[in-house]
């Protein structure tokens, strides 16, 4: 069955997969059309191929086979699509005066005769010709989006394809679809390996395990955090990756990952009597690293009597500093580079503040930086000096979309000192671009737990700087915090040290509930956070965070967070929702931001009516949904640090619901009140830095529902994935080169 129509409203799209919920305006009525649809915008006219069907839910629709676009050819049509914002230079007002002077011939004069459009009123030369060419290129990247559609390709994968080649969309995906694991973030070798099949190239062929190659590396690095892969396990991946027999194969990958080391892809570097493969931008990037710490390391020497300093800090604080942590602030003042490293209430905190004490008398510029937003609130809270995250320390560059900072090697960052909190979170990529920004002779005082789980990003920096022995690192294992008697510290630093946590009846932080399974696990936690402990710690159920080692499962991230959020937060007729994949987000969800977006704008007021206003949020933020608009296709998220961000529809799939979240995404966080599942799981998960890391997130109570037997295996459980990397062999190559 055939319709054709306008679009009058699109109610709903998935960017990933292009589905789409639109009313299409025909010639008797309104219907609602559902299905995967090309990029359509409102006042296009569409046909539809497909047949009605009925919903219990939605009622009559009609369900999509084909839809085929084309430009409006009715006065209203055409008034509807150049009134959507779509074109640059064309808002309501001039997009009627257009209608009125050139009715149903307004488009073609648009793309041939856009001269003429200067006899409209309030229209330029100047700006017609711009209105001509935003109407180009939006007419030109449809084109190419449907032709990516017709690969299989969803409309947000095909927009980001769109946006490196442009013009050469067609031309480059048909030669080599391999390009698009090289070239588009979000481009696995599968989807690549269909387009290449549907254009008949070859599968033993070089641009096919030139690809699985680049992919498997990638791969690396994204999932298990490794900067290299030891050649024989390079070509063992690459060979499962093609799935073609390997004594047929290996000669020419062998062949093609020495040609992509000739030609600057790849490096390779002999390490403990193998090689060592890695890409090229990974190499260059630790490189750097470590021979900018290595050369800012020696740039600083003895910077006066720092013992009277602290004399004169432990006074007006009325606080007398142990000799290990004198030891670890004359060490951060006097070094270029230096570490401080230690559980929840060694002190890290108070030599902190004793080094920006110190740096304050003698007139020495400093700037305090975490990985994450809600690191950075952290460490200013605690300092009392402000901080920022990492990335608005260097500031994003938005002229460049993102890809650059403000402040790098060629524009230094103006501080004597910058001081860094939860390092153990920063990944390589953030770290260079730190350390590029350094100034001659700047000092960089590292702070952070060196048990906590590593960054989710590639490296192991905080790891690699300690362990390679070339800079002072300072490790505190005594707590001084006068909170101490808290057991969610003492049992933090149990854990770490292999010992059971202590479990106390008579204990108001730290609680052990004992579970067999993760359905009793889940029906235990929704009742703790429901009943139990917002009565208890006298606070709202969203103020208590869950954290669960693994997503799927009953006791999973999905599940509690479905199970959390049809309890706490339940549809109803007031409230509008939106679908964000397979999930319904409405206003009062609790969310968290899953990526780093530089170009989100955002806006914070304050009690007094003002306001201020910037760009960027980032990965782990998390808020409260103000409103969600499925008509505007927009949603408001007020997040904790009270900013405010209207998400529109191409940004939906960057939030997920927060209720509950992953250890790992916890990392760098601090909540007052939590709640920690602890399911049996693979030995490789339930380890004991992830039971550490989740304890000290905890700040006023926590509560462990699971199996005791768990619990013990978790503490006993020392199993690290080891990273590789280069980075510690580096440092030490450019320690010897310049003579340290």
């Amino acid at each position: 069955m055939e319709i054709r129509g306008i679009v009058e409203r699109i109610i709903f799209r998935n960017p990933d997969n292009g589905y789409t919920v639109a009313d299409v305006k025909t010639d008797k009525k309104i219907i609602t059309a559902t299905g995967i649809f090309p990029l359509i915008n409102e006042g296009e006219e569409v046909l539809l191929r497909g047949e009605y069907k009925n919903s219990q839910k939605f009622g009559e629709q009609f369900s999509v086979d084909e839809a085929v676009i084309s430009l409006p050819t009715t006065v209203e049509s055409v008034l509807k699509y150049l009134s959507s914002g779509l074109f640059k230079g064309i808002g309501p007002v001039t997009a009627f005066a257009i209608v009125e002077k050139f009715k149903e011939e307004a488009l073609r004069v648009i793309e041939f005769e856009p001269q003429k459009l200067a006899k409209v009123r309030g229209i330029s030369g100047k700006k017609a010709m711009e209105i001509s060419a935003s109407f180009s290129r939006m007419k030109n990247m449809q084109d190419k989006i449907l032709f990516l559609q017709s690969l299989g390709i969803g409309v947000n994968l095909a927009l980001k394809i769109y946006r490196v080649y442009e013009d050469n969309t067609v031309e480059i995906v048909k030669e080599n679809p391999y390009r698009l694991v090289e070239d588009i973030d979000g481009v696995g070798f599968a989807t690549a390996d269909k387009i290449a099949a549907q254009a008949g190239v070859e599968r033993d062929g070089k641009f096919r395990i030139k690809a699985a190659v680049l992919y498997v590396l990638k791969e690396a690095a994204a999932v298990r955090g490794h900067n290299y892969l030891p050649l024989y396990k390079l070509i063992d991946d690459v060979v499962k990756l093609l799935q073609i027999e390997k004594a047929r194969i290996f000669d020419t990958i062998k062949s093609v990952i020495d040609e992509m080391i000739v030609t600057d892809y790849l490096r390779a570097y002999e390490k403990d009597g193998m090689t060592a493969v890695m890409l090229t931008v990974y190499y260059a990037t630790e490189r750097n690293i470590a021979e900018i710490l290595v050369r800012q390391n020696s740039r600083c020497g003895d910077s006066g009597d720092v013992e009277v300093d602290i004399a004169k800090f432990e006074a007006i604080n009325g606080i007398s500093l142990h000799e290990n942590q004198k030891r670890a602030i004359i060490n951060s003042v006097q070094n270029g580079v230096s570490v401080i490293t230690g559980g929840p209430g060694t002190g890290k905190t108070t030599i902190i503040k004793a080094v920006i004490f110190i740096l304050k008398n003698r007139g020495e510029s400093f700037v305090l930086a975490a990985p994450t937003g809600r690191a950075a609130k952290r460490l200013s809270l605690t300092t009392g000096a402000d901080a920022k995250t990492i990335h608005r320390l260097l500031e994003i560059d938005v002229k460049s979309g993102g890809a650059k900072f403000v402040f790098n090697e060629y524009n230094k960052l103006n501080y004597d000192a910058v001081i860094v909190d939860e390092t153990s979170m920063v990944d390589m990529y953030i770290f260079n671009a730190l350390v590029k920004a350094l100034k001659k002779g700047a000092r960089l005082i590292l702070a952070g737990d060196k048990d906590q789980l590593p960054s989710v990003g590639a490296g192991n920096v905080l790891s690699d700087i300690i362990e390679c022995g070339l800079f002072s690192v300072n490790y505190l294992t005594y707590i001084y915090r006068q909170d101490a008697q808290s057991l969610i510290i003492f049992n933090a630093h149990r854990i770490n040290t292999g010992l059971t946590p202590r479990i106390d009846s008579k204990d108001k932080d730290f609680f052990f509930i004992e579970r067999a399974g993760q359905d009793e696990i889940l029906e235990t936690v929704i009742d703790l956070l429901v009943n139990r402990l917002p009565q208890y710690f006298g606070v709202r159920g969203t103020d208590i965070q869950i954290l669960s080692p693994m997503k799927k499962g009953a006791a999973g991230v999905e599940n509690l967070n479905g199970r959390i959020q049809a309890i706490l937060n339940p549809p109803s007729a007031a409230k509008k929702e939106i679908t964000v994949g397979e999930t319904k987000i409405r206003a009062g969800d609790k969310v968290m931001q899953t990526v780093n977006n530089y170009q989100l704008e955002w806006i914070k007021y304050f009690p007094d009516g003002s306001f201020t206003a910037g760009e960027g949020v980032y990965n782990g933020d998390i808020g409260f949904v103000e409103s969600a608009d499925p008509d505007a296709g927009t949603m408001r998220v007020r997040f904790e640090d009270e900013k405010t961000v209207v998400y529109t529809a191409m940004e939906f799939s960057e939030l997920v619901l927060a209720y509950a979240v992953s250890v790992h995404k916890s990392q760098g966080s601090e909540f007052d009140y939590l709640i920690l599942t602890v399911p049996g799981g693979s030995y490789m998960l339930m380890t004991r830095n992830l039971l550490y890391t989740a304890v000290t997130r905890a700040k006023k109570g926590i509560v462990l529902v699971g199996s005791k037997e768990y619990l013990q295996k978790m503490t006993e459980n020392t199993f690290t994935t080891r990273r590789n990397s280069l980075l510690k062999d580096f440092m030490t190559e450019a320690a010897k080169n310049t003579g340290m």
